[in-house]
């Protein structure tokens, strides 16, 4: 099996996982901690599709892959975003989950304040997370991987 079809398969393990969380398990339970759990496999699916979207451009010889993630999603943006249809919105969104999942790496602390989810950075910058959000994230991860099952099917 291809790198990139481990990636898509990763992505697509995660996105289930993260639709049932949303849809079934949180409105059944309605802990708000579990957004971060959402968020979480939201990201690893998002992660998966970049990944795929990489290794199967460079299979081809489309691209180069660079060792440093900084590089690769660079040439993600510049060179891949466009060939699968992906808008400036969409590539903005992914680049948002990104940096949120990278404050949430480094946050000195997260609390919940009515039905969201806030993660504070170690120089007091918040970041707020609730269900619309993640829902709307959750709509971005399965948008993405329907244009990567597209590409790559071809």
């Amino acid at each position: 099996m291809e790198k990139f079809q481990e990636n898509l398969k990763e992505a697509i393990k995660a996105l289930q996982i993260a639709d049932h969380m949303t849809y079934v398990t949180f409105p059944l339970v309605k802990e708000q901690r579990l957004i971060l759990k959402i968020f979480d496999e939201i990201y690893k699916s998002i992660i998966g599709c970049i990944n795929a979207i990489l290794n199967y451009e460079y299979l081809y010889k489309r691209i180069k892959l660079y060792t440093g993630n900084k590089d690769n999603m660079q040439t993600f943006v510049d060179k891949c975003a466009k060939d699968y249809t992906l808008n400036n919105e969409q590539i903005k969104k992914i680049k948002e989950i990104l940096e949120i999942n990278k404050r949430h790496k480094q946050s000195a602390m997260e609390f919940i304040k009515k039905d969201k989810v806030v993660i504070l950075s170690d120089s007091l910058k918040t970041q707020v997370l609730n269900i619309q959000i993640i829902k709307q994230y959750l709509l971005l991860a399965k948008e993405l991987l329907i244009k990567v099952n597209e590409k790559v099917k071809e």
